[in-house]
């Protein structure tokens, strides 16, 4: 499954000087596929389209930026709702 990731820390959380934006997940997590990365770096927020069918491993993707920040996990797909 895709997932599109919004992920907003504040101002005192930024990790600017301390690892940077690559520093709020892990890219190593086996069984996640990080799609797509941007920030809207002046609001804080970073966007993630990433694959995976285990919920357990995108919450350790998402690991170490729990201290720092909140996330959005919405499933996206490209297909159209059938009816």
């Amino acid at each position: 499954m895709l997932f599109h990731v919004t992920q907003v820390h504040t101002p005192a959380t930024c990790p600017l000087g301390e690892g940077g934006s690559n520093s709020l997940f892990d890219a190593s997590v086996e069984d996640v596929r990080l799609v797509g990365r941007y920030g809207a770096n002046s609001e804080h927020t970073m966007f993630y389209l990433v694959e995976t069918d285990d919920w357990q491993s995108l919450h350790r993707f998402l690991l170490p930026g729990f201290k720092r920040a909140t996330c959005t996990i919405t499933p996206v797909s490209e297909e159209a709702v059938q009816h």
